[in-house]
């Protein structure tokens, strides 16, 4: 049986003679420690244990954990400054400096979402821990007037996508939404999607499917027990996504539907543009098979990675990985030589994963995380450590690139497209700028829409909310990145002291769509 979540538990314990085979496999192995507790156990514990532990391959767990600290021991301390090179000019894109190219890579995008060839897939495994919650990081509500959640913002951007590719050809199109979840999220993201009845998607165009989980380790490479029948698993990282694609089946869905290329992200930055169509147009005519939209880094320290050339192949680099001066040197033109900042924002052709699913994951490196991760103790207690006690082995997503030659880099301006959500509190990455972020991109919007916003002494304004005092929300069926709204603010001025939130036509007539409050929020 693979490694993943769904066991079979049979009715009765495994016999003498399969505990035995497993007693000699577990020692082969140096695992034999897993059964301490397993005459404690009841015969119902004792057959969900032995299939929890046979859903392991012990050789290649032992590998895994052998390869990468013996990789990571060959590397401790070093930096990769020697080994990289900034990515060539030629292959780099600019939102901000595209000029006419813009509408370009625009029409040729909305042309394939039109066509039912662009699909978006999410990477939603996080839950909202560090934001002090225990539910799904997309089910969370960063206080918008709306109240709507980073699930609803992120289906309502595809609802209202869908309607512009339909605009642009006069063709219904799907943008078909695939989720990964993790065991974490599968089950409340799952309910929470059905209970609010997919936004206005339909749930057929839904497809949700769990991500591998692999087990924990102790730094000397033993397996941990999460309880006396029970081992310690995580989620594989978001590069598990590639063993996942194959285990559920999704490429050959994707092929059914006609897709050819693929959006992926993660959940937790509010201002994602999902399929956007001057993403996908960018790639698909530069006939790029990956693709990856990066943000310049606002200093030589901002801890990114950074996409680059490492040993003649395409990388994200971690910012530990390369030395200050590197990271401060600088072009002819006076910015960073290293400035492409890695957003988990990528785009890949389905033939591409198809490829590199069949031919090449297991080659994927894992890297090490070393965790606080709850165990037994000598007395059978569950224990959770202060300190980390030992690893999870992580993929990731974007060391995929080095399987590619068809590469391409699109720069975007940051404060229109990225935000993530990650602490608690008010300062960096945490709800309160998030939400300031996608608030102050909709102040702009209304700006540059001919809107004006005026304060109690009449005076109007400047373009940009420097105050972070103004609120204002445009809903995503209303816009999608600022279009129609001429229609609706041209020649009118908004008081800055008033909490503006902008609907669509079908949300004014209908009422706020209803949001479950979720406790926490």
């Amino acid at each position: 049986m693979p490694d993943g979540n769904s066991y079979f538990y049979p009715k009765r314990a495994p016999t003498k003679m399969d505990l035995d085979k497993l007693k000699l496999d577990l020692k082969e192995h140096g695992q034999e420690h897993l059964l301490k507790y397993w005459d404690e156990l009841d015969e119902e514990q004792q057959a969900r244990f032995y299939d929890d532990i046979r859903s392991i391959d012990l050789g290649k767990t032992n590998r895994s954990f052998a390869t990468t600290l013996q990789e990571a021991e060959n590397h401790k301390g070093e930096k990769k400054d020697e080994r990289i090179k900034p990515m060539p000019p030629e292959q780099i894109g600019s939102v901000p400096r595209a000029g006419s190219s813009l509408k370009v890579w625009e029409d040729r995008g909305l042309h394939e979402i039109s066509q039912g060839k662009v699909a978006v897939l999410l990477l939603a495994g996080g839950q909202g821990t560090r934001l002090g919650v225990s539910y799904p990081k997309g089910m969370y509500n960063v206080g918008l007037p709306s109240g709507k959640t980073l699930y609803q913002l992120q289906a309502e951007r595809i609802c209202r996508l869908q309607e512009l590719a339909f605009q642009k050809s006069g063709k219904r199109c799907i943008i078909p939404w695939y989720c990964m979840t993790s065991e974490a999220t599968k089950e409340n993201t799952e309910k929470f999607f059905s209970d609010h009845n997919y936004f206005g998607l339909e749930k057929e165009n839904f497809i949700l499917f769990e991500q591998n989980t692999i087990p924990c380790l102790t730094f000397e490479g033993k397996i941990i027990l999460d309880s006396p029948g029970k081992i310690a698993r995580a989620p594989d990282g978001n590069g598990g996504l590639y063993a996942a694609l194959s285990a559920h089946k999704i490429i050959e869905d994707m092929k059914k539907r006609g897709v050819e290329y693929i959006h992926v992200y993660c959940v937790d930055n509010i201002l994602v543009k999902l399929a956007d169509p001057v993403f996908v147009g960018f790639c698909a005519e530069r006939s790029a098979e990956c693709g990856a939209k990066v943000c310049e880094k606002n200093s030589p320290t901002e801890a990114v990675g950074v996409v680059c050339i490492c040993d003649g192949k395409y990388e994200v680099v971690e910012y530990s990985e390369i030395s200050l001066d590197v990271a401060e040197r600088r072009d002819p033109n006076g910015k960073l030589t290293f400035r492409e900042g890695s957003i988990a924002n990528h785009f890949f052709t389905v033939n591409f994963l198809e490829r590199f699913c069949r031919d090449h994951e297991d080659e994927l490196p894992f890297h090490i995380a070393q965790k606080k991760i709850p165990h037994v103790d000598e007395n059978g207690e569950r224990v959770k450590p202060t300190t980390p006690n030992g690893i999870k082995l992580e993929k990731f997503v974007f060391d995929v690139f080095q399987f590619t030659e068809k590469f391409a880099v699109l720069e975007v301006t940051r404060e229109d497209e990225f935000s993530p959500l990650k602490n608690a509190g008010e300062g960096k990455d945490s709800p309160v700028s998030a939400r300031q972020a996608l608030l102050n991109f909709h102040y702009r919007q209304v700006i540059d829409a001919g809107g004006k916003f005026q304060d109690s002494n009449g005076t109007i304004l400047s373009s940009t909310n420097e105050t972070n005092s103004i609120v204002c929300e445009v809903s995503p069926l209303l816009s999608y990145k600022g279009e129609g709204l001429e229609d609706v603010v041209k020649g009118k001025t908004f008081m800055a002291s008033e909490e503006i939130h902008l609907k669509s036509p079908e949300e004014e007539e209908n009422g706020e769509p209803q949001t479950k409050k979720i406790k926490g929020d």
